[in-house]
């Protein structure tokens, strides 16, 4: 390992990135120098500034500087980038960015696919399986050579769950057809009643095999309606035909809903999901097809194929054998490569694709890693940092956004960005080693110093009122799993990434026995609040998915009595020359699409006659462009109830930085994860399941998130986390935790207990946490 940096700028500024003046975004005209060929950490607060700094500055200029090597031919498939905010930016090396962003944007592509190991695998089996395929591309479900013709090599075929489209104990008169428009009275319902063909008043679960399969699946015919004639079809050719068929982003929110709920996907009965076709699938070694290989998880595939001969294809095994060995280095042993790419998390990912890295013979380029742990276990992070120092090594430089001790542990340098969020940060607060950072007065350096507190059994630990009973769970690599999550108290569900906690809790805690509580209230409604991708176009805000929109949109018109639609950028208000979204997009033929600031609104979205009207001072452009901090302030003076009630919910969550009109696409997985938790905080009792709630937080964040929690169950809900976090495991009430290791090597629970417990136990986070706790 190479000497480590001592926080002083070398004197040579070629071995420096010198940045002057940059103020992309919140950033306060930053000066700094960030030496080459160091491991450099920056750190700070969510919203400080770090990204826009590290992706917004340096490595958004470095992969614009490359683009404008090639031809403006090739330039019209690569994206277009704009120069970043700079007044100067200089020493920059070739950049490699590596982020969180989802692989590829269908389900044709999988790890085996992004790594290229399905290519290896299917280079394999043509070479050396019999009976003998002539193309490698004969094996690979995205060819027509190898595809199954039945799902065209999607594995699945798409279906309709009848339970969503009625209630089989009613009957028509009772309302038993659950589809959007087709209540009692509708105008299909009428043709379906007024057709005689059926009972009304008879339940559908009553139905002869003829009366069902003429309500469900009937192709269109014509029926008497009165005195006239009707077209009748059954309600699946229906609801395919009319509903299903409609662009989902373009749909009404309750068809939305309708779709999600009642889509289902099943596996493909002409292939079993394999997507391949039968000649394919008739090419084996020793037994097994490609398709079987693929379904191994990564750490079984390095097993098989030191067991078979490939002698023949010795080189392409041996390129294989090294992927497959970088997966399982970097803690993906446990994913198979037929695992479709869009399931996969932002940190899974992540890794994935710096498997292609891992090994690489290249040197003295930039390497921008975003949040690398992401989703890993304490045990799994050393492997990632073993990486990033074995990057550094080469000669190449390598920048990490990160909050974990961890890894800011392993920086040369360390960068702070603050002092806080939003136009309270965009500044560099600190500059040098981990040992100075500790020693500072930055947020970053006191939390590295405060150390995390077990609740003691006699104090702090609250007792459970209730349990929900989930009962031989069984999912994926759950093996016959039965444990009771207390209710009432914050429960954190941990193990190595792999070993089936999203599992356990998201596949079955919906349906779990939920017992009554101590006071006999009944069972908790349960919100599930993720870090999947929120849907919606490019004009949605965090003001129009929270609603908080509505509210003000109303207080602007009663202040100038006029209609609430004008304050819409996607209705009356809109500026007539970009349609409301403050850009217009030019077509230039053979290159990209380019977007410009409308001159007619400056970007604002709104007509002048809407900008015209104020409250309390401000236009709607200037309360969208304000900080949830500042929204918050705003209408509590102005005394509008119900955009105050909504903003306190987001500001409690940590997103006070957030702009009212910020696009929904620049927020990160965990400041989407907080959004929505904002949304479901109301009134009633409820079980809110949190998926690595951290993600994306600063220590100084997770404290608030925790103390977020503590809120929740004072107010009578209960809280389950899924976690790696330390500092969050230690304070909760209990633990389940599952392992021991990932894949088929975990999918069991090892401990059940308090956290003071757990550190006691020989569990891989027992230990971790136990080495935490003395530091």
């Amino acid at each position: 390992m190479s000497e480590t940096f001592s926080g002083v700028v070398p004197a040579d500024s070629h071995t420096t990135i010198k940045v002057r003046g940059a103020h992309t975004n919140n950033l306060k005209s930053v000066d700094i120098d960030i030496a080459k060929r160091r491991l450099t950490v920056f750190t700070g607060v969510s919203g400080s500034g770090k990204s826009s700094l590290v992706f917004g500055v340096i490595a958004a200029e470095s992969q614009r500087l490359i683009n404008e090597t090639y031809t403006t031919f090739v330039q019209s498939f690569m994206p277009s980038n704009a120069r970043p905010e700079v007044d100067e930016l200089s020493n920059l090396s070739a950049a490699i960015v590596v982020n969180q962003d989802p692989i590829g944007a269908n389900s044709r592509s999988t790890v085996g696919t992004a790594t290229d190991a399905s290519a290896f695998l299917r280079t394999i089996f043509s070479r050396v399986g019999s009976p003998a395929v002539p193309v490698s591309a004969a094996l690979s479900f995205n060819t027509p050579a190898g595809m199954c013709m039945e799902c065209e090599g999607g594995g699945e075929v798409n279906s309709l769950d009848l339970d969503e489209l009625v209630d089989r104990e009613l009957t028509l008169n009772e309302g038993a057809l659950t589809i959007p428009g087709f209540q009692v009275g509708a105008w299909y319902w009428q043709i379906i009643v007024e057709s005689k063909m059926f009972d009304p008043d008879k339940k559908l679960k009553d139905y002869t095999d003829e009366e069902w399969h003429l309500l469900v699946y009937q192709e269109a015919m014509k029926v008497n309606v009165g005195t006239h004639n009707a077209t009748y079809e059954g309600l699946v050719p229906k609801v395919k035909r009319t509903i299903m068929s409609k662009d989902r982003e373009k749909a009404q929110s309750q068809i939305r809903a309708f779709m999600d709920r009642a889509a289902t996907f099943e596996p493909c009965p002409a292939c079993k999901g394999t997507r391949l076709n039968a000649a394919a699938l008739e090419c084996r070694i020793d037994g097994v097809n490609i398709a079987d290989v693929s379904a191994m998880q990564v750490s079984d595939i390095r097993v098989w194929l030191n067991q078979v001969d490939t002698s023949a294809v010795a080189p392409v095994a041996a390129n294989l054998a090294a992927l497959l060995q970088g997966l399982e280095h970097i803690g993906l042993g446990y994913l198979s490569l037929d695992r479709v790419t869009g399931t996969l998390s932002g940190g899974e990912a992540q890794r994935v694709k710096m498997v292609r890295h891992v090994g690489s013979a290249l040197t003295d380029v930039t390497y921008v890693f975003d949040e690398p742990t992401v989703g890993l276990h304490p045990h799994d992070i050393a492997r990632m940092n073993e990486l990033l120092v074995s990057l550094r090594d080469k000669g190449n430089t390598v920048l990490v956004v990160e909050h974990k001790p961890e890894v800011i542990a392993i920086a040369d340098q360390v960068v702070d960005m603050g002092p806080k969020a939003g136009t309270h940060g965009g500044e560099i607060v600190f500059q040098g080693s981990v040992a100075e950072l500790a020693s500072s007065g930055t947020l970053t350096g006191e939390h590295l110093r405060i150390p995390a507190r077990l609740k003691e059994d006699d104090e702090g630990v609250r007792s459970p009122a209730g349990k929900a009973e989930i009962r031989r769970a069984r999912q994926h690599n759950l093996k016959d799993v039965s444990v009771d999550v207390p209710l009432g108290c914050i429960t954190a569900v941990t193990g190595v990434a792999g070993s089936g906690k999203s599992s356990l809790i998201h596949s079955n805690i919906k349906k779990a026995k939920q017992v009554f509580d101590s006071a006999g209230h009944p069972a908790l409604d349960v919100e599930i609040v993720d870090q999947a991708a929120i849907r919606g176009s490019r004009r949605s805000n965090p003001a129009t998915y929270t609603g908080v929109l509505d509210p003000i949109r109303a207080a602007f018109a009663k202040a100038n009595n006029v209609k609430p639609a004008l304050f819409s950028a996607n209705s009356a208000g809109a500026c007539e020359n970009c349609n409301g979204s403050g850009l217009i997009f030019t077509e230039l033929g053979f290159m990209q699409t380019v977007s410009s600031t409308c001159e007619t609104c400056e970007g604002k979205r709104f007509t002048q006659e809407v900008l015209n009207y104020t409250f309390e001072g401000a236009n709607i452009h200037d309360v969208l462009s304000m900080s949830m901090e500042q929204a918050l302030e705003f209408f509590t003076a102005a005394k509008v109830k119900k955009a105050v009630s909504i903003l306190e919910n987001l500001n409690r969550v940590g997103l006070g930085y957030i702009r009212l009109g910020q696009p929904l696409n620049t927020l990160s997985g965990g400041e989407r994860q907080r959004l929505k938790l904002a949304v479901h905080m109301g009134t009633g009792k409820k079980l809110y399941v949190l998926d690595e709630p951290t993600t994306g937080l600063h220590m100084a964040d997770v404290d608030l998130m925790l103390g977020l929690l503590d809120h929740l169950v004072e107010q009578g809900n209960s809280v389950i986390v899924i976690e790696h976090n330390l500092r969050v495991i230690a304070h909760a009430d209990w633990v389940i935790d599952l392992g021991p290791g990932a894949g088929h090597d975990g999918g069991t629970i090892v401990f059940e207990g308090t956290p003071k417990a757990l550190t006691g136990s020989d569990t891989l986070t027992g230990t971790h946490l136990a080495n935490y706790l003395q530091h």
